[in-house]
C-alpha cells in the first residue's frame, strides 16, 4: 500500500527475530524483502552486524505474507500443544502448514512468487521459531486448556500487545471461503473454526488428513 499510494520504494524485513534474543546479541538471521537491489544491499550494510546476519531477495510478497501466515500456523501448533498431542503431531503441523503458506502465495501472488524464498529466514526460521515461542503458539496453547476466548487470553497474558493468528485466520477464511479454495487450506480453515468456537479443537487431526497431495 505504501509503494502504491506514495510511489516510493518499501522493502519489508521478516525472520526469526524474537525481539528478547536479539537484544541479548543472541545470533539470528533475518530476511529484507526489496525489489530493488542496490537499495537491498544498503539496508543490509546499515543494520548487519556480526550476530544479526541478513538476506536479501526481491520476493517482498511472499517476505511480507509469510509474515502473516506463520501465525496461523502457530496457533495450530499451540492447540495441539494444549491437546498433549507429542512433537510427532507438532511437526506434522508445521510441514502441512509450511505448503499451505507456499500453496496461498503461488495462489495469489504467482508472479512475484519464488520458492526458494520460503528456505530463507522469513520462511521455514521464522515458521519454526513462531510455533515453539511465540505468543500466538502460547495463547492458543491456553485456549485449549483454560477454556477461556481469544479477547480474555489476550487482555490476561499479553500486556498490551495484540495477538495476530485468530484475527488472520479470520481474513484468510473470509478469502478462501470467496474464491472457493477452502479445500486446498484445511490447516488455515480449522484454525479459523476453532478460534470462533465453531469446531472442536480436537478436530484439527481430522482436517490434518484432508491436507492436498500437491503444492
Amino acid at each position: 500500500m505504501i509503494t502504491n499510494l506514495l510511489d516510493i520504494n518499501c522493502a519489508v524485513l521478516m525472520g526469526a527475530n524474537l525481539a528478547n534474543e536479539v537484544a541479548d546479541n543472541k545470533f539470528c538471521e533475518t530476511t529484507i524483502g526489496i525489489k530493488c537491489p542496490g537499495f537491498g544491499k544498503l539496508l543490509k550494510n546499515a543494520i548487519q552486524t556480526d550476530n544479526f546476519r541478513v538476506s536479501i531477495v526481491e520476493d517482498t510478497y511472499t517476505v511480507e505474507v509469510c509474515g502473516a501466515l506463520k501465525n496461523i500456523v502457530a496457533c495450530a501448533a499451540g492447540f495441539c500443544d494444549g491437546l498433549g498431542l507429542g512433537d510427532n503431531t507438532k511437526a506434522a503441523v508445521i510441514r502441512i502448514g509450511l505448503k499451505e503458506m507456499i500453496r496461498f502465495c503461488k495462489s495469489f501472488y504467482p508472479a512475484g512468487h519464488v520458492t526458494t524464498t520460503f528456505f530463507e529466514s522469513c520462511g521455514v526460521a521464522d515458521l519454526i521459531t513462531t510455533c515453539y515461542g511465540g505468543r500466538n503458539r502460547r495463547l492458543s496453547e491456553q485456549f485449549v486448556k483454560q477454556k477461556k476466548s481469544f479477547e480474555v487470553l489476550e487482555a490476561e497474558m499479553l500486556n498490551g500487545q495484540k495477538l495476530q493468528g485468530p484475527q488472520t485466520a479470520e481474513e484468510v477464511g473470509v478469502l478462501l471461503k470467496e474464491k472457493k479454495l477452502e479445500d486446498s487450506f484445511p490447516l488455515f480453515i480449522a484454525v479459523n473454526l476453532i478460534a470462533k468456537n465453531q469446531l472442536p479443537v480436537e478436530k484439527l487431526i481430522d482436517y490434518l488428513r484432508k491436507e492436498p497431495e500437491s503444492y
